[in-house]
């Protein structure tokens, strides 16, 4: 029973991270959300191992652990790109809420579905939190583009689908049997990384670092779907 506690206790760590960054959104503090959306997946990332490490996997664990995914996934990264948004588009902004509904659904189906051990069907929430959490630390300015936000708002959309597509995307867990897709991921991230680090030194913009994890996660989906069409070929 002691060592039920530990993994839920950090699970539960994750839930209050994702809380307080759905808090943070409202008051506009989105780099503050993001850095929480980071902390809960470390979180996320240490309660499952902490699970295996402990041999204590419970059922109560594995439903917490996707309650709390919602929060720090689902509800508060679309609640960021609401808040992002609204002044842009007004009351229309609802329309991204929608993310947090899909993002249930995905983990949902991700407990029942035994194809999902070591790779996932559809992107993995985290995944879809990190890109929105990037760009809404972008400076609030770049939404007084008159296109820019309603393109957010289809790009909502396009989460909502990849979120619960029957599109296979790696996981680290399948390193041995993906050692050239991950490393090359890997050393495209770094590349990435590098170049947003770089923008953002050179415009004294902390937004521009953050965003090198939306420009991850696009390589990460591109190069998803380009297996995908290569396997099919």
């Amino acid at each position: 029973m002691t060592k039920r506690i530990i993994p839920d206790a950090i699970t539960s760590c994750n839930l209050l991270c994702g809380s307080v960054a759905t808090y943070m959104a409202t008051q506009g503090a989105f780099k503050w959300a993001f850095v929480l959306i980071l902390a809960g997946a470390f979180f996320d990332f240490f309660d499952g191992l902490s699970s295996r490490l402990l041999k204590a996997p419970s059922p109560i664990g594995i439903q917490l652990d996707s309650l709390a995914d919602d929060i720090t996934f689902g509800l508060a990264p679309a609640m960021m790109l609401f808040c992002f948004i609204k002044p842009a588009v007004g009351w229309w902004a609802v329309i991204v809420l929608l993310m947090a509904a899909f993002s249930a659904l995905r983990l949902a189906k991700f407990n029942v579905d035994e194809r999902q051990h070591d790779s996932f069907i559809g992107l993995a929430t985290p995944a879809n939190a990190i890109f929105w959490g990037g760009i809404c630390s972008l400076p609030a300015a770049v939404v007084t583009c008159t296109w820019l936000p309603w393109t957010l708002v289809v790009l909502s959309l396009i989460s909502c689908y990849l979120l619960n597509a029957e599109i296979p995307f790696f996981s680290f867990k399948a390193f041995k049997r993906e050692k050239t897709l991950i490393i090359s991921f890997l050393v495209g991230c770094l590349i990435l990384i590098g170049c947003c680090i770089g923008e953002a030194i050179a415009y004294k913009t902390k937004g521009f670092a953050l965003f090198s994890g939306t420009a991850c996660i696009v390589w990460y989906v591109a190069l998803n779907l380009l297996m995908a069409c290569v396997r099919k070929s």
